[in-house]
């Protein structure tokens, strides 16, 4: 591994451990060494726009599209500064990406493509790693920003079984994985079971899943013992669930059954 290769894997590494200083100082070494080095550029944007510094973030992004002038992932970004200029917002939310957050684990975690997602304003200000909010309405959960801002809503059949399972008392948290100004994939993680539904998987059961190579120890592998609901168990439930009064903590509310554009 020559002397570039190896700032180049530090440069990463750096970026995964959310050290962005420490990425930038690497980076810049790389293209004082080779002024071509397009994936160094792309680096250099991604870790100024984490640090909110727009303008160097557009300086470097520029050069990587002298040098990748068909480069999508380029175009995109350029797209986004131009709508975070546009909007005068001069700060990103902040976040230190854990690299463990994104763990699969059956039954307690997915990763949901939004649908009817928010004005590109909003999916602008995204950030990987993001801690975002799950609001139940009558008929799906819409997610959303801590400042309250509509990112988009879960597909119809993941808000129908959160829905139920929230009802039931269990908790989730959900982070942005993924995200341009069209398409915005979040990561759902199981943090509470509620206790009506404590033997049932809070999303279906993928067997083919990547945690193959995750060893669990024994009691890890009892706690994650949990069976697959079947679609006429799940109204079932739902229906004696809505026998009870309280329901998520929300007042219904009027206007709800037409997602935000």
């Amino acid at each position: 591994m020559d002397k570039t290769q190896l700032l180049e894997k530090e440069a990463i590494d750096a970026a995964i451990n959310s050290q962005w200083e420490q990425a930038i100082k690497l980076n810049e070494k790389i293209v004082a060494k080779d002024k071509k080095n397009a994936d160094a550029y792309l680096r250099l944007g991604f870790a100024y726009l984490q640090k909110s510094k727009i303008k160097k973030a557009k300086n470097y992004y520029r050069k990587a599209q002298k040098l990748q002038p068909g480069n999508y992932s380029i175009t995109e970004n350029l797209e986004r500064i131009k709508i975070l200029e546009a909007k005068k917002i001069s700060r990103l939310s902040p976040t230190q990406l854990n690299p463990y957050v994104f763990i699969d684990v059956p039954g307690k975690t997915k990763t949901v493509t939004l649908v009817n997602c928010g004005q590109k304003s909003v999916l602008a200000k995204l950030n990987v790693g993001q801690d975002v909010f799950l609001v139940p309405k009558r008929r799906r959960i819409e997610v959303r920003s801590k400042e309250k801002e509509y990112i988009g809503c879960l597909p119809d059949d993941i808000s129908k079984r959160l829905i139920i399972f929230i009802k039931a008392g269990s908790d989730f948290r959900c982070f942005v994985k993924e995200t341009t100004l069209k398409v915005t994939s979040v990561f759902l993680k199981e943090e509470k079971k509620g206790k009506k539904v404590a033997r049932y998987a809070s999303f279906p059961i993928n067997f083919q899943s990547g945690l193959a190579n995750i060893h669990l120890s024994d009691e890890e592998s009892k706690e994650n013992e949990v069976e697959e609901i079947s679609d006429n168990d799940l109204e079932k439930l739902a229906e004696t669930l809505s026998e009870e009064k309280e329901y998520l903590g929300y007042e219904p509310e009027d206007k709800d059954d037409d997602p935000e554009e």
